[in-house]
């Protein structure tokens, strides 16, 4: 049992719930891709509470009080969030904290990523977080949670333990998250009675009424494809639905199939689909309580048996769901889920699929870059400039102040006036202040030893407080080989232009004493891998520079990669690359206007700038 207010989630008596005396702090979290639950913002927990003491088995449209959450809603009765364009569904669960924590003060911890807003923190983390700051510690390890990453609270700013990449933190105030008091039900998907009441008669209600026979009308549709299809009045068998489901969901639906035929179910859409103006009708008819309160995320896709439609029902084909139109992209899907069910004919567009590779090239069309020479460059296990030891190295970049002012060392915390937080080296003395030359920042000798020291050793030097970089900068990027070429295709948004691809290949192999686990193996996942560039003057100069970075090996680390979670991987170095060919659903690929400028940019933070390129 935790301590009172330490804020970790609340222990339930082995029962699922907190005993009736104690008051607990709701927080509503979905369940992403990565197998992480990302807490919904204090304002949809409330709507939703407010939602479940009206009605336990009710739907929540989250887009009446998060205009960005408008195609979601939650369907109480089975624990899942509903996507109503896409037909996406992912479960979502109810979790307890201390009204002591962070979320039952309105704490909200939160990290600026790339684009420069805020991303708030897994709640789990933020409770973390808080307790450390509340008992003023001066930083917070949160390797424990499976994060490499190191929090300051002097500096506020969250530290990458394995590529050293800083970011910014804030801590922000809000709203408190929904406070309960008694009785909690001992599971997510609680028991639920009948609906009371009559639907009301807005677009609204009956767009929420089709989307809880759309999540049913998927289950019956798995459950039909596990059991055998159902059949029509003429004894055609209807569309069958079919449900692809990820790994980790490996469960079965625990109740029979409806008896009612597939006329019966085209009459339903067919009312539903007749009323222009929306009018009220009665609720389609619920389902029994289903299985679908595990963790996984599903898609739909429908494959239609236009030779085995029941007589009289006539073909009613949906497309264009991603597109404006005259029906709206939410109806139209779940009309097309409700549609396969009944056993119509249902054709719906496929989500879109990232173009990765260009069509096959031969050889002979592949054409050396102009103006940059070679096809190919390799690196080697020591392909590294060395300094002479820490104490050259940093009195080569840096003077003497024989007056130092009275203020910060940003490095030891201690003030400039007197001695380093470090201990001496030799021919170095603790009171002595340096000023680097290009940026002017002064700091303890010893202190730029010490920081020198934590570092690649690699006879460069970077500012800590602008990141200023003295002399050539280089990485710890494995061994391997970049080629590049032209290839006779254009990207999205260059289409006077040829394309320079480039080809990085690192094999796996073992960490040195430069990387986090000198010995241990490391992995190298999706090598080769493929990256484009537009074949014109800027484009051929980015090429330059990320060769110039492949040199100075700082392309490529060893570290934990963000998309998989997998440590002691091959994973990029704070360069973005383009790698998505003919299109940009991930956002790495064309039209990109701006990627060339920001890449640029991100060069030059490493060290590569322009001004290194020979005319």
């Amino acid at each position: 049992m935790a301590r009172p207010g330490s804020g970790v989630p609340v222990s339930v008596n082995g029962l699922g719930y907190p005993p009736q005396n104690l008051a607990r702090v709701v927080v509503w979290e979905w369940l992403n891709e990565h197998g992480r639950w990302r807490p919904y913002n204090v304002t949809t927990c409330h709507h939703i509470e407010n939602v479940l003491k009206g009605d336990a088995r009710g739907t929540v449209v989250l887009g009446q009080v998060d205009a960005q959450l408008a195609p979601y809603v939650i369907d109480l009765q089975s624990m899942h969030q509903f996507r109503q364009d896409t037909g996406t569904m992912r479960p979502v669960h109810r979790n307890f904290y201390e009204p002591s924590s962070a979320p039952g003060k309105g704490v909200v911890w939160e990290w600026e990523n790339d684009s420069g807003s805020w991303t708030p923190y897994d709640m789990e983390i933020c409770v973390t977080i808080q307790n450390a700051y509340e008992k003023q510690h001066p930083w917070l390890d949160l390797t424990s949670l499976g994060f490499c990453y190191l929090i300051d609270f002097n500096s506020m700013v969250q530290t990458n333990r394995q590529s050293q990449r800083k970011r910014r933190l804030r801590r922000r105030m809000d709203l408190a998250y929904p406070l309960i008091m008694g009785s909690i039900p001992k599971s997510q998907s609680w028991p639920v009675g009948a609906s009371s009441g009559q639907p009301c008669s807005c677009q609204q209600c009956i767009l929420v009424n089709s989307t809880r026979a759309a999540s049913n009308a998927i289950l019956a549709s798995q459950h039909r494809k596990l059991y055998g299809g159902a059949t029509g009045p003429s004894g055609a068998t209807g569309t069958l639905t079919v449900v692809r489901q990820s790994n980790t969901f490996a469960g079965t639906t625990l109740w029979s199939p409806t008896s009612r035929g597939g006329q019966a179910k085209a009459e339903q859409v067919q009312s539903l689909l007749s009323s222009a103006n929306f009018p009220c009708s009665p609720a389609l008819p619920s389902l029994p309580p289903n299985n679908l309160n595990r963790p996984g995320t599903q898609r739909i896709s429908m494959g239609t048996a236009r030779g085995a439609i029941p007589p009289g029902v006539p073909p009613l084909p949906v497309k264009n769901l991603t597109v404006s139109g005259p029906v709206h992209p939410a109806i139209a899907g779940i009309t097309g889920i409700l549609m396969c069910a009944a056993g119509l004919p249902v054709c719906l567009t496929r989500a879109p699929k990232p173009i990765l590779h260009p069509p096959p090239i031969s050889k002979s069309d592949m054409k050396p870059v102009p103006g940059v020479n070679g096809i190919r460059r390799k690196t080697k296990k020591k392909h590294l400039r060395r300094g002479k030891n820490p104490e050259d190295v940093v009195r080569r970049y840096t003077e003497k102040v024989k007056v130092a002012p009275d203020e910060d060392c940003t490095i030891c915390r201690e003030r400039l006036v007197m001695s380093s937080g470090y201990e001496g080296v030799k021919g170095i003395k603790p009171e002595v202040v340096g000023k680097l030359g290009k940026c002017g920042h002064m700091y303890h000798l010893l202190c730029l030893v010490a920081m020198y020291n934590n570092g690649n050793k690699d006879g460069s030097l970077q500012c800590p407080t602008c990141k200023a970089i003295y002399g050539e900068k280089t990485g710890t990027q494995p061994p391997g080989k970049m080629e590049y070429h032209v290839i006779p295709h254009c990207l999205p948004g260059y289409p006077e232009a040829k394309t320079i691809r480039i080809v990085y290949d690192i094999p796996a192999g073992l960490q040195t004493t430069e990387h986090p686990n000198p010995g241990k193996k490391f992995s190298a996942r999706g090598f080769p891998r493929h990256c484009y560039l537009p074949d014109n003057n800027k484009g051929r100069r980015v090429l330059k520079l990320l060769i110039m970075a492949w040199d100075r090996r700082l392309i490529f680390t060893i570290g934990m990669s963000s998309t998989t979670g997998e440590s002691d991987t091959v994973v990029w170095n704070e360069i973005h690359h383009k790698t998505e060919f003919g299109s940009n659903l991930t956002g790495h690929g064309y039209p990109d206007p701006n990627y060339l400028d920001n890449v640029l940019t991100e060069l030059s933070a490493q060290g590569v700038g322009q001004d290194n390129l020979k005319d």
